[in-house]
């Protein structure tokens, strides 16, 4: 088994390559003249959906507010929900969850690394 500094070392040179030729692709779809064309159309659909958005918001008025204060409301349960899971992982505890149907959840860990400063 690879230790752990081996596979990152693996992580970073293959990101690397990654990059490379996202770099060249790029280049060749910037060399394009119908990739341009189209991305400024692109750019114009959206900017024309985002107004038509913000009408329908508008129009919906506190009804919209509503559903964004649902979102906020999903985000912190979630957020609750983790660290609760979180607490009772380092009791020694299983986790169990069922919903209304009976039909059993089970956590879903990931470990990601981020650089430290």
């Amino acid at each position: 088994m690879q230790s752990i500094q081996e596979l990152f070392d693996k992580l970073q040179a293959t990101k690397k390559e990654q990059k490379e030729i996202k770099r060249e692709y790029n280049d060749t779809l910037a060399n394009t003249n119908e990739f341009e064309e189209t991305a400024e159309e692109l750019k114009k659909l959206r900017e024309k959906k985002k107004r038509i958005e913000t009408i329908a918001q508008n129009r919906m008025g506190a009804r919209y507010e509503k559903l964004e204060e649902l979102k906020n409301t999903i985000d912190e349960i979630n957020q609750m929900m983790t660290d609760v899971a979180m607490a009772t992982l380092a009791e020694g505890k299983s986790i169990e969850i069922k919903d209304q149907y009976e039909n059993p959840y089970e956590p879903v860990y990931k470990i990601t690394f981020k650089r430290i400063s």
